[in-house]
């Protein structure tokens, strides 16, 4: 049974998700702030955590980068619906996901469902490298070395790192890497995928030659630049 953390300050809206997603299959932990949410996610052992973005003591940006510290547990940032900035900030920070209230239960459950699902079946069992230039890619245990220094990536990063130098010098489409990487589909407005590719480029940085490494075809997909 996987073991979800809820840290939302709306302890009647707390029970009844939890109700519902321990009817789903889940066992849920929940947490009413900030702080001791931060505690739980780092102390005890968790398959995913839901994180509202406003929280009393420290909010839920605050939570994020705490945990991302110490931690790469997956995290599906809560967002209130006209909240763009939070979503992409959450994204930003290291979020696998979001998704912005009021949801339907259907909605929340697939997601869940589709993180945990990525996070199960995308690890390679074999140990399997993938080297291109002074990228190594350890895709059993999902570790990026640049120079052979580890590079820290989110599940959701590696992943789409890994089908971008998988096909290196041939465009990827949007929606087959948002499938891929994030184990749903595309969305309309949908920003995830391109804020993931942001933290990569922040990440990785530019070749040893200057030049960019992962290109952006506008409306289509995206390519990562094989040298020549």
């Amino acid at each position: 049974m996987n073991k979800l953390l809820l840290i939302d300050d709306d302890v009647e809206y707390c029970q009844i998700l939890s109700e519902l997603l321990t009817l789903e299959g889940f066992s849920v932990d929940t947490a009413h702030d900030g702080v001791k949410g931060a505690e739980m996610a780092l102390d005890e052992e968790f398959n995913l955590v839901l994180l509202d973005a406003g929280l009393p003591k420290i909010d839920g940006f605050e939570v994020l980068r705490r945990v991302r510290l110490k931690s790469d547990i997956p995290i599906l940032m809560l967002t209130a619906r006209g909240d763009e900035i939070d979503r992409v900030v959450g994204l930003e920070m290291g979020a696998d996901d979001y998704l912005a209230k009021p949801f339907s239960n259907r909605e929340l459950t697939a997601r869940i469902r589709a993180i945990l699902r990525r996070g199960s079946t995308k690890i390679d069992p074999q140990p399997v490298k993938i080297t291109i230039e002074d990228l190594r890619l350890q895709t059993d245990v999902r570790q990026l070395f640049m120079s052979e220094e580890l590079v820290p990536l989110t599940g959701a990063e590696f992943l789409t790192l890994q089908l971008l130098v998988q096909n290196a010098g041939q465009l990827v489409d949007r929606r087959e890497l948002t499938i891929f990487a994030l184990g749903r589909g595309l969305h309309e407005y949908d920003r995830a995928i391109d804020v993931h590719l942001s933290n990569l480029r922040k990440k990785l940085g530019l070749k040893s030659d200057g030049s960019q490494r992962i290109k952006t075809v506008r409306g289509t997909g995206f390519y990562y630049i094989k040298s020549s």
